[in-house]
């Protein structure tokens, strides 16, 4: 087997006994104690397993069980327990914290056949985890590729967002960083709602009418709508609603939702939108974040010190003046695309992706585009 499972005990002749009994069937590894277990986890995860006994100094069983659940959540844990604490640990099996428990002294076969069964449940989580991804990763997907088609400018501004995003949620090292991700991803999703000449209007910094800047400030709420509906992207939903939000101005949230991360996310979201909108307009990116902070309780400090030390990935491509044909996956254009009749196609800032091309090239052999392109391609993609 290939998984790893990890003992945790502070009496160093069981650890060596439990290795002596399992190592031809798993992959054992073993810690001295509670606190050498955690470094473990962090260091040397995943294990499929953590075995660990109940009585030690410092952090007993029960307690070290719960924090791993917390780091390392499809971690299968099992207490090995003397018969005086089994109401204890029966407690903690029905707290969610236990997988199975064993009492001492537990024969080699026992713990082999509860290994095994610990294994298994690994996979089944782990697989079910990664149903999930995949199926989350597959509705982003679309509904990018429907706002890229639909409005390619709103789809360039939400992939600029999520450049500024990625790289502050680094910086400030968050958890859970790709739920911010794809808030910043999908920030934009509500102008779907919106239509394309207005759009347009919004985005070059023309004067729009009363009732244009009514519809314009409802698309984060059209966006949250929109992605409440898909298990696992509610807190993403109400991150997208909040966009707009001051950062010192409290936001509603439902009681099912993370309170924490939301906010963050919105915070992220307001900090990057209004950069963005500075920085399209002609700012230097040192200029615009000035800007930012002349408005200090518009926005969180935080996500603005990481914003300041942002490297914009054009600094880091070459440009090219390239046919239709020629374009190629990564590229990223460096000027509005358009028909041969003015519609607009892509906007200045998106990144050329398999579905983009294919659109291109389809426009350009029904209808005709506009060439050459000036396009923005990595140092390295540029031929010698």
């Amino acid at each position: 087997m290939d998984e790893k499972i990890l003992c945790v005990d502070d009496e160093l002749n069981i650890l060596l006994a439990l290795q002596r009994q399992l190592r031809k069937q798993f992959h054992m590894e073993s810690a001295l104690g509670a606190d050498k277990a955690l470094a473990a986890i962090r260091s040397s995860g995943p294990y499929a397993a953590v075995v660990s006994d109940l009585q030690m100094p410092g952090m007993n069983g029960l307690e070290l069980l719960a924090r791993v659940k917390e780091l390392a959540p499809d971690t299968v844990r099992i207490m090995l327990t003397g018969q005086a604490d089994l109401e204890t640990a029966i407690a903690a099996v029905n707290q969610g914290n236990i997988f199975r428990f064993l009492t001492k002294p537990c024969s080699a076969d026992e713990l082999a056949a509860t290994l095994e069964a610990a294994v298994e449940q690994h996979r089944l989580l782990t697989a079910e985890r990664q149903i999930l991804e995949n199926t989350l990763r597959g509705c982003v997907k679309v509904l990018t590729d429907v706002l890229s088609l639909v409005h390619p400018a709103a789809f360039s501004r939400a992939n600029r967002i999520h450049r500024y995003v990625r790289h502050m949620a680094a910086e400030l090292r968050l958890a859970s960083q790709w739920q911010f991700e794809i808030a910043a991803l999908l920030s934009q999703i509500g102008c779907i709602t919106i239509e394309p000449g207005m759009l347009d209007r919004v985005y070059t910094g023309a004067e729009l009418s009363a009732e244009e800047e009514k519809l314009f400030a409802a698309h984060p709420a059209a966006g949250r709508d929109l992605l409440a509906n898909i298990a696992r992207l509610q807190p993403v939903a109400y991150m997208v609603a909040g966009q707009n939000l001051p950062y010192t101005e409290p936001q509603f949230l439902p009681a099912s939702i993370s309170r924490e991360a939301a906010l963050t996310g919105a915070r992220l979201l307001h900090a990057a939108l209004d950069f963005d909108r500075l920085v399209t307009r002609g700012l230097p990116h040192a200029h615009a974040l000035a800007e930012l902070r002349k408005r200090e309780r518009e926005y969180d400090p935080a996500c603005l010190e990481a914003l300041a030390t942002f490297v914009p990935p054009e600094d880091e491509m070459e440009v090219r003046i390239l046919k239709c044909a020629e374009l190629g996956p990564a590229m990223v254009v460096d000027q509005d695309v358009r028909s041969q009749g003015g519609l607009l196609l892509l906007a200045r800032g998106q990144e050329v992706t398999l579905s983009v091309l294919s659109r291109l090239r389809s426009f350009a052999a029904r209808v005709g585009i506009a060439e050459p392109i000036r396009v923005l391609v990595a140092r390295r993609d540029v031929p010698a």
